[in-house]
């Protein structure tokens, strides 16, 4: 899978999927500092996931018409960050799961999928 790490997201989730053979690109390598609005933009003409630790990343993709490859937010408190890299590779491993369209809210033993 192709996923884009906004600045916010825990950079071993990245260097997990990284191992994992996934191809992870970052906004602190392709743009940094870009606001969000830019971030949306780039997952759409790269076809990337988004990986993120923000909040108005929902927001802003439910406001949006455009077509979005999907976002996986990752809501982890400082109690459980030690089970987020083996969450999301869990989720990421599925075959049964697609992330087209949808807003994925991943918290410790809770997945939330929204359709957009």
């Amino acid at each position: 899978m192709r996923f884009l790490a906004d600045e916010s997201c825990d950079f071993a989730v990245v260097r997990a999927l990284r191992n994992a053979s996934h191809d992870v690109a970052t906004v602190r390598d392709l743009a940094p500092g870009a606001p969000d609005e830019e971030v949306v933009r780039i997952t759409q003409a790269q076809e990337r996931i988004l990986l993120t630790e923000d909040r108005d990343f929902g927001r802003l993709v439910f406001a949006s018409t455009a077509k979005s490859p999907g976002i996986l937010y990752l809501r982890f408190p400082a109690s459980a960050r030690h089970a987020m890299v083996k969450t999301v590779l869990s989720l990421v491993d599925r075959k049964d799961f697609s992330f087209d369209r949808h807003f994925v809210v991943v918290q410790p033993g809770r997945i939330r999928v929204m359709e957009r």
